[in-house]
């Protein structure tokens, strides 16, 4: 299937991270052209030598997301280096710290709900006039399958993602009627480093990797495994594209439990 993605400008956040740098590779694979942010130049610089295309295809920003002047720099640096954002796909994510609630603090919040949540908003707000100006393209949040299965124990991090379903939605609403397709992705554990730390931060030294993946992924309908990136992002370079804009304020699931009507 032609997706219709030839020469569109993405705007990825966090494009360094396991789930950003497959979304990435899997834009240029279709012949976009694609703009990234990431925490350090050195990380930026590895990415783009390993992906072997010039500047013209690809380009690294570094970006602190937790910066509103950084991300408005973001988004203009994208647009003038490509000439136009087409796609905007905010992924970059903080996994939060589990916790109880009776001894949960407002730093933890502040800190989860500052990247899935407010720095989302942000990227949305400063990219959307050039989305509005060119009477088309899309937005594709990465959010989590914590969006819709709340997990004691992980107040923060759960409820940001609650959060963010409900901000997509309602930017669905805001730009569909422009033109503009807007959807999330709600991955269930993914084969990343940030699985690795959530599995420690839940578990301690009490599970191996492969207990906790058996655990938590043993209830799945087919593989009783963890998504791989390259899954999370075939979902987003989908709803993302010409083809599938009839589709709007989505949440598609990527893993293979079954899951009763939200």
């Amino acid at each position: 299937m032609d997706l219709q993605l030839t020469d569109k400008v993405v705007l990825v956040t966090g494009g360094t991270g396991g789930i950003g740098s497959a979304i990435v590779r899997g834009y240029l694979a279709e012949g976009a052209k694609v703009a990234f942010s990431s925490t350090r130049q050195e990380k930026a610089d590895a990415l783009c030598a390993e992906l072997g295309v010039g500047e013209d295809r690809v380009k690294g920003f570094v970006a602190d997301l937790n910066s509103e002047e950084d991300i408005k720099n973001l988004v203009e640096a994208a647009k003038a280096h490509f000439g136009t954002i087409n796609i905007v796909v905010p992924n970059a994510g903080y996994e939060g710290q589990a916790l109880p609630v009776q001894d949960m603090t407002l730093e933890i919040f502040e800190k989860t709900y500052a990247l899935n949540v407010y720095a989302v908003m942000l990227t949305m707000k400063y990219a959307a006039p050039t989305l509005i100006e060119n009477g088309s393209g899309s937005m594709v949040v990465v959010a989590s399958a914590a969006a819709f299965e709340p997990t004691a124990g992980n107040s923060a991090y759960v409820s940001s993602k609650y959060a963010v379903a409900g901000l997509t939605k309602c930017v669905a609403m805001e730009l569909g009627p422009l033109g503009i397709h807007v959807n999330y992705v709600c991955p269930g554990p993914v084969d990343t480093p940030m699985m690795l730390r959530i599995e420690k931060d839940f578990f301690g030294d009490s599970m191996t990797h492969e207990e906790a993946q058996a655990m938590l992924a043993g209830q799945y309908a087919m593989d009783k495994r963890y998504a791989k990136p390259e899954e999370v992002a075939t979902a987003v370079i989908y709803l993302s594209s010409p083809v599938a804009s009839h589709t709007a304020g989505m949440g598609m699931h990527v893993d293979s439990k079954v899951a009763a009507a939200n």
